[in-house]
């Protein structure tokens, strides 16, 4: 529907979207990367929307304020690796090193070899999770798939397909594992009925300490950049 904006200092980026089922403009604020979003009905004009959104201008930014300042990571600075606030040291070689909270990178292209460190770590942790929790289930799944999604921590297609953030590999492990439940038990029940939720506390005990560390805590994960 086009770029907007709310003006100031800094301009606030502002995503709309059309929804058949919306009865009112709704206005959202992601908690995983701060993105604006305005749902509008059916019938009503863009600029109804922006004024809408310029109207809760004070509380937009102040909600966006809140937000953790993103990171770079750097020799000397700090990254939660399984939740432990880990620092980062140059490596004397060319092999990333990790003990407890250091791990050592190569200074040359630093970002881009923890990423990719971090990512086959996530993958590691998350399949031995997956593979736990569907033999609990007693059903399969079909693949594991990482990505840097902004809206969900994980996703289970029709056809047994699961998705995952790799950033997940930045909280505590139980946060890791309750992740991995959650869409393993998806396998059996792709709704968030009774249900489904008696199945992730059947294969993977009480769940709701990591959810909410999840929902308190999940927006400082998306804070560094790579």
């Amino acid at each position: 529907m086009g770029q907007h904006h709310i003006p100031g200092t800094p301009p606030v980026p502002l995503t709309l979207r059309r929804s058949a089922r919306a009865r009112r403009i709704s206005l959202r604020i992601s908690q995983l990367d701060g993105r604006v979003t305005l749902t509008l009905p059916r019938g009503v004009a863009e600029h109804e929307a922006i004024e809408f959104a310029r109207s809760k201008e004070d509380w937009i930014r102040s909600h966006l304020a809140e937000r953790p300042p993103r990171s770079v990571p750097v020799v000397g600075g700090l990254i939660p690796i399984e939740g432990v606030p880990t620092r980062i040291e140059a490596a004397p070689g060319a092999r990333i090193l990790w003990q407890t909270d250091v791990i050592r990178v190569p200074e040359a292209a630093l970002t881009v070899r923890l990423h990719r460190f971090l990512r086959e770590l996530a993958r590691d942790r998350l399949v031995a999770a997956c593979d736990f929790y569907a033999a609990e289930l007693g059903r399969p799944y079909a693949r594991i798939s990482l990505r840097d999604t902004r809206s969900r921590w994980g996703s289970c297609t029709a056809d047994g397909g699961l998705m995952f953030s790799w950033r997940l590999i930045l909280a505590p492990p139980s946060v890791l594992r309750y992740v991995a439940a959650h869409e393993v038990a998806h396998l059996a029940e792709m709704n968030h009925s009774s249900r489904f939720w008696a199945e992730v506390a059947r294969i993977h005990g009480p769940y709701e300490a990591p959810r909410r560390w999840l929902h308190d805590n999940g927006a400082e994960l998306h804070s560094y950049r790579f």
